[in-house]
């Protein structure tokens, strides 16, 4: 399996993220972007009234307008092209790399930020309230982390663009209540980047969306990954979605190979080390998507 470069290890330690470049084809980008067009019109699970943020399933109108606002998870029910992402090859190499071996999927998640004056941008850590006041030091695996996919280039100030504190991960930051940090706050930087990038960044950074002034929607998927001890939170493992699954895509999304009992997921199976460095070279190239008809 690939692994970091010197020059990015030290990064990840200091800063909390990476910037890969390319990890998407303009093809992959062009089809990807028009799968969360149709993602849109579907049912699906996104924030509503429920309390703490929690998720409803919400029909939505067919007349939704494609650039307005998107914030859809369980992505794993709306076709095989995005459960090909669990494990992207030569990604998910450098995630594993990061992370260790012992790790599961814990959320997915397409959002689009239309171009609006109305959204000033907000930061936050990821994993709530508790996982904030957790953090590990530079030498150790992070609790949790994301990849992000830019599905639009963001090239300009306040464009929507990935927004983040570096070095936050390592560090208490200060934050009230009542006076939130946003993306114009001292020591926020905002990341320009292509469609086709992909930023990895620890769940503890505090990172969060630019407001964006640029006359075009921003589109970008989420997978996030957590060690298994931490609870997966976001998405449903259809019989389904199940029945698409690769060995390690399964071990990924929780089946541990027998039947829960007590102790599961905090003591790892003899094989997980086996399941997740498998050998990829037989894996072919992607020759475009495998469309899984979800209209019946």
């Amino acid at each position: 399996m690939e692994t970091l470069d010197d020059e990015q290890r030290e990064r990840w330690s200091t800063d909390g993220y990476l910037h890969l470049r390319g990890v998407l084809s303009p093809d992959e980008v062009t089809f990807f972007s028009d799968e969360l067009d149709r993602v849109r019109l579907l049912p699906g699970y996104e924030p509503g009234q429920a309390q703490l943020g929690h998720y409803e399933w919400m029909e939505t109108s067919k007349s939704v307008d494609t650039e307005g606002f998107m914030d859809r998870r369980d992505l794993l029910n709306y076709g095989q092209h995005f459960i090909d992402l669990i494990d992207r090859p030569g990604l998910f190499d450098l995630l594993v790399d990061i992370m260790g071996p012992h790790i599961m999927l814990s959320m997915t998640q397409a959002i689009v930020r239309p171009s609006t004056d109305g959204f000033a941008g907000y930061t936050h850590t990821d994993g709530g309230e508790g996982l904030r006041e957790i953090r590990v030091s530079e030498t150790s695996p992070p609790l949790a982390m994301k990849a992000m996919y830019l599905l639009s280039d963001v090239t300009q100030e306040d464009a929507g663009a990935f927004t983040v504190f570096p070095g936050s991960h390592l560090r208490r930051f200060p934050w009230r209540r009542d006076e939130p940090l946003t993306p114009h706050s001292p020591g926020a930087v905002q990341l320009p980047g292509d469609a086709g990038d992909c930023y990895l960044f620890s769940h503890s950074l505090w990172h969060g969306p630019a407001p964006n002034h640029s006359g075009q929607a921003r589109k970008t998927l989420l997978y996030n990954y957590a060690q298994m001890f931490v609870r997966s939170y976001d998405h449903e493992v259809t019989p389904e979605v199940a029945g698409q699954l690769t060995p390690r895509q399964r071990r990924l999304v929780g089946d541990l190979g027998y039947g829960f009992r007590p102790g599961s997921y905090f003591y790892v199976p003899p094989d997980q080390e086996a399941v997740i460095y498998q050998d990829d070279r037989g894996l072919s190239a992607w020759t475009g998507p495998r469309i899984v008809d979800q209209s019946s």
